[in-house]
């Protein structure tokens, strides 16, 4: 592949730095719908949504302080509404029901479904004309579909009704998040990725932390063990906060077109984790499921299409 014109140059080292650090991310990310599996039973999902939206407006304000001083950049009055829309999608509806979801559902299922949001995003585009969809990509719809349902067959036919309900949650996720992926573009032009994302969840996080608070206050934190402060800072810190940050410079490095394809690699270490540490277990069905899912998406997503591609792929996801 060619470099983009468009992109700066970076030396070689650096490039080699931003690969490694994107599969390092692509691990941590794999790796923590398993470290959130743990959690839930203790936090709850709601207990643990307050917890992550009082920690991160405090990481996101210390960014802008680090970044900007006491001058935070300012933004219109129509711009400070858009981020306001774009926190809720993104925080409260995406990020809320990927929590409960993954409650609800299983490690890998839930990997899986996350990474179909590239289809929601086309699917998003042509909605709204922004790109018109082409053979391959239509086709790769109808993969991804299949795939899914092959891969949901056992939960669907062996009546496991809380955990289909879980995958359907996460689907509904998954396109607010694609949602969140062609909106922020526009803002991301004009403010920066650091100001989209830090003012978003600023402003996301006060609806966020009063509809958890009663599933907050009842958690006993003060008896927590520390094998759970650390998945919390693991999940909320690690895999959410930084793994944006780092994200972000990995795409300003390597490009979207060149950095998108490795999150195909983060449904196996998703599967592969939860084998290791839960006991999770995949029928043959269900791996070709996955397998058609991603070949589906992967099809759908770099099929040659006309002319949005710049908002295939959002920095980083919000989860």
């Amino acid at each position: 592949m060619h470099p983009d014109p468009l992109l700066p140059r970076h030396s070689p080292h650096e490039a080699r730095n931003a690969l490694w650090s994107a599969l390092v991310m692509v691990l941590v990310w794999g790796g923590n719908f398993s470290v959130q599996k743990q959690l839930f039973p203790v936090l709850t999902p709601g207990g643990f949504l307050f917890a992550r939206y009082l920690i991160m407006p405090v990481a996101a304000a210390a960014l802008l302080l680090w970044r900007y001083g006491s001058a935070w950049p300012r933004v219109s009055r129509a711009d400070g509404w858009a981020l306001l829309r774009l926190g809720l999608a993104g925080h409260l509806l995406h990020v809320g029901l990927v929590t409960f979801g993954i409650h609800w559902s299983t490690a890998f299922s839930s990997s899986l479904i996350l990474a179909c949001g590239p289809v929601f995003t086309l699917l998003i585009l042509r909605f709204y004309g922004l790109e018109q969809l082409t053979r391959g990509q239509v086709a790769g719809v109808a993969v991804a579909c299949a795939g899914v349902l092959i891969f949901l067959s056992d939960k669907l036919f062996g009546g496991h009704w809380q955990a289909s309900g879980g995958d359907a949650v996460l689907v509904v996720a998954a396109a607010f998040f694609s949602y969140y992926t062609v909106a922020s573009k526009p803002l991301i032009e004009r403010h920066g990725g650091v100001v989209v994302m830090t003012y978003a969840t600023l402003l996301a996080s006060v609806p966020v932390v009063l509809l958890s608070a009663p599933a907050g206050l009842q958690v006993a934190w003060a008896s927590q063990g520390p094998l759970i402060w650390l998945g919390l800072a693991y999940s909320v810190l690690l895999s959410a906060f930084l793994g944006w940050l780092v994200w972000g410079w990995v795409n300003a490095v390597r490009g979207v077109a060149r950095s998108a394809p490795l999150m195909y690699l983060m449904p196996p270490v998703a599967g592969l984790v939860a084998w290791l540490a839960t006991g999770e277990r995949y029928s043959g069905i269900k791996l070709a499921g996955a397998a058609l899912t991603l070949a589906g998406v992967a099809l759908a997503q770099f099929s040659a299409s006309r002319p949005a591609l710049a908002v295939r792929e959002a920095p980083a996801p919000v989860d």
